[in-house]
């Protein structure tokens, strides 16, 4: 099967699946659970990636195998969130709905509607890797495999410690300053970058393997600009005014490093 039917066929999926969801968010007035959704998403692409397409089954596998790690950990990590706060909703979504006003609805149809085509185009390492014909794994796919586990592990210990912190009843309301979050105001998106670098890593051995560095430039722009940092620090400001002001001061907002000190 050819990766574009493959992708045609997730696409078609994914679209179907995200209006149930949607449907299934209006009726719980709560629309985060589209972070849920887009993230479990890519362990279904993974899966019909590695069944679907005719490259060398261990690579199709392992390639496979990565995406289904992050899916799961995040996404299960993404649900218990959104379960604990419903029926508070994330603040991003809560700022959409003032944004949008009487618009929301609709606009978020058109959301949902996104989240499932990112998915597909995000999904753009895995399918080259996964169409790789070649016997063998090369040292650009174990490098890749190794830069994305330093990105799990990272990732997975930022949400970790970030989880603790806010359990602590003691420290409600305060801002996180502990761990990584005292050497990066968002170590979880720096290191969710870092995986998807080790992804286009692993897939730049496969043909055509340089265009899959699309993938994390994207994560990049989307992280730094868009519904990343921006979106979080804007909050963080206003829920905890000055406090978070002074972390910003002597945090950096990204890449983790000591305080004190110059990358």
């Amino acid at each position: 099967m050819s990766a574009a039917v493959v992708a045609a066929a997730c696409l078609a999926l994914l679209c179907a699946g995200f209006e149930v969801l949607r449907r299934w968010a209006v009726r719980l007035d709560n629309f985060g659970i589209v972070d849920v959704g887009w993230t479990y998403g890519f362990g279904l692409v993974a899966l019909a990636a590695a069944a679907g397409e005719g490259g060398w089954a261990p690579r199709r596998w392992a390639a496979a195998g990565l995406v289904l790690c992050w899916s799961a950990r995040l996404g299960t990590h993404l649900l218990r969130r959104v379960s604990r706060l419903h029926p508070r909703e994330d603040p991003r979504y809560a700022r959409l709905r003032q944004d949008w006003g009487g618009a929301f609805p609709r606009r978020m149809a058109g959301f949902f509607q996104l989240q499932a085509a990112s998915v597909v185009l995000l999904s753009l390492p895995l399918f080259l890797a996964c169409r790789n014909p070649k016997p063998g794994f090369r040292p650009a796919e174990i490098a890749g495999a190794l830069i994305w586990l330093a990105g799990w592990l990272g990732e997975a210990l930022a949400d970790r410690q970030l989880a603790a912190f806010k359990a602590d009843a003691a420290r409600q309301g305060q801002v996180c300053d502990a761990g990584l979050w005292s050497l990066s105001r968002h170590p979880n998106y720096f290191f969710e970058f870092v995986v998807w670098v080790g992804l286009a890593v692993f897939a730049s051995a496969s043909p055509l393997g340089w265009i899959a560095a699309l993938s994390p430039a994207c994560i990049l722009y989307l992280l730094l600009r868009v519904t990343g940092i921006p979106m979080a620090e804007e909050q963080s400001v206003r829920s905890k005014g000055e406090a978070y002001r002074r972390y910003q001061q002597r945090t950096r907002a990204f890449v983790p490093w000591p305080r004190g000190t110059r990358p």
